[in-house]
């Protein structure tokens, strides 16, 4: 998941020392939750065997998923809320040992709230290749040693088979809607492509319907970070010692990719030039609140994820484009039966809104109030996350459609 909103939105623009002792002690090897951790809200399901679109195989696939409210008769109540890049199953909820973020949608999923629990069951799924509970890098292979850098290449499309095994495993043969958020829409938009008689509604949020160069370079950047650090060990680094893991790439890479989350009128304004704990960088002593801002989040976040999967699920997004291998992405939108919600975020530089404008002329006919919807933020990329009170009400009108 792009920067959430619950972790990352810290009021000041200073990193207190309250918020800084968080951090004391060496990061972990992986922030992954691992076999015999304690499995807090999560459950798991079994999806057996996942062929790949590459021809690999991958056996003993394990998804982790969460839920909310209760199943009618049938399961036709049923909705899927897929997450972004470094979020995992847990969208609702408070933080916890076993979750170390609380919920990156609360306020949007609950009882009474625009995904009322009430009224619809709600499942989270850990994307495959995630590192919170569901198969990735971080899993034990049947060597019994983790995957790491052997964890196959995956797709988009990849992801969105292993997500229809896990539908047909809980029992839910058609989604009353499919909801994503960023990576969670590239999913989102394949699944009512490839599967359109399973998506009766559809959200698309702040998602493109292809991964452009310019996407693809900034991962590229992001991927070369984690693995130049001599403690990546090639991938393998499961068992060293907390301190000695790829903390540090990992940290930088999360570092530049919260410059394209949000937007720079934001950092301009929360920081403008000022200086942390007053001390004057020009000395060559002190820093700039903003370099706090970025060093902070990147730490922590080493806390909560694992370098292999940051690299398998960055280069997962580069694979995504809707057209490959169906003509075009036009025609590709076409195959789209489900009443959709497209919504854009107005100052995202990470996926400009002439990407969620061509997804939404393409589905003219089927578009909920017959428009391309954009929100109005200054946090950039991220105000899918922030922005509840705006995009709340736009979900509940698709599912009241």
């Amino acid at each position: 998941m792009e920067f959430q909103s619950s972790e990352d939105s810290v009021p000041s623009a200073f990193i207190t020392e309250e918020l800084s002792r968080q951090l004391i002690g060496r990061p972990p090897a992986t922030g992954a939750w691992r076999d015999g951790d304690p499995s807090g809200d999560r459950q798991f399901a079994a999806v057996g065997e996942v062929e790949l679109e590459n021809g690999r195989k991958l056996s003993s696939v394990r998804i982790a998923f969460e839920s909310w409210g209760e199943p009618n008769a049938d399961k036709s109540n049923a909705i899927l809320v897929l997450h972004a890049l470094t979020g995992d199953s847990h969208a609702n909820g408070p933080a916890s040992k076993t979750h170390p973020t609380e919920g990156w949608w609360n306020g949007i999923i609950g009882p009474g709230l625009a995904i009322d629990t009430d009224k619809w069951w709600v499942l989270a799924p850990n994307m495959l290749g995630g590192c919170q509970g569901s198969t990735g890098p971080s899993s034990l292979a049947s060597n019994g040693i983790e995957y790491g850098s052997d964890f196959p290449f995956i797709t988009i499309r990849d992801q969105v088979k292993t997500q229809k095994l896990f539908a047909e495993v809980i029992g839910v043969n058609k989604w009353a809607a499919v909801i994503g958020g960023s990576m969670g829409g590239m999913q989102a938009l394949e699944w009512a492509i490839e599967h359109p008689q399973s998506v009766e509604r559809l959200a698309v949020i702040a998602a493109p319907p292809v991964s452009s160069a310019d996407h693809i370079a900034l991962n590229s950047v992001q991927v070369e970070a984690v693995m130049t650090d001599p403690a990546f060990n090639n991938g393998h680094y499961y068992d060293a010692k907390p301190g000695f893991g790829p903390h540090r790439g990992l940290a930088l890479a999360r570092r530049m990719a919260l410059l394209n989350y949000r937007s720079p009128n934001e950092l301009n304004e929360r920081f403008d030039r000022a200086w942390q704990s007053n001390v004057n960088p020009l000395g060559g002593s002190g820093r700039f609140a903003v370099e706090s801002y970025l060093d902070f989040h990147g730490n922590k976040f080493t806390r909560r994820f694992d370098a292999n999967s940051y690299i398998t699920l960055v280069n997962a997004m580069n694979s995504h484009d809707i057209g490959r291998g169906r003509i075009s992405v036009d025609e590709a939108l076409k195959r789209i039966e489900a009443t959709t919600l497209v919504v854009a975020i107005s100052s995202d530089r990470l996926f400009p809104i002439e990407g969620q404008q061509i997804i939404a002329q393409g589905l003219a006919a089927k578009l909920v109030g017959d428009k391309l919807h954009v929100v109005d933020s200054a946090f950039g990329h991220d105000g899918f996350l922030i922005e509840r009170d705006a995009v709340g009400p736009l979900l509940e009108q698709l599912l009241n459609s």
